[in-house]
């Protein structure tokens, strides 16, 4: 690979190569990135609820200990 670009100038290298992949992936680039952002905002939204859960239950239940047969 190094030698098919070896005579080729530097905008063919870091232009127009990035370029041609940008136009031919760039589909399949900006799905991967959406599909990952939006796992990461529902991953974070889950952990938010649950932490909210958790405060309101705690909040709402007051100082009561929790023995062996409140199951």
């Amino acid at each position: 690979m190094r030698k098919i670009f070896a005579g080729m100038p530097w905008w063919v290298k870091w232009v127009a190569v990035p370029l041609i992949a940008l136009f031919v992936f760039g589909g399949v680039i900006t799905s991967v990135l959406g599909a990952l952002i939006s796992l990461v905002f529902k991953l974070l939204l889950f952990v938010a609820l649950v932490a909210g859960l958790v405060f309101v239950v705690k909040k709402a239940g007051g100082g009561r200990t929790k023995s062996s047969s409140d199951w």
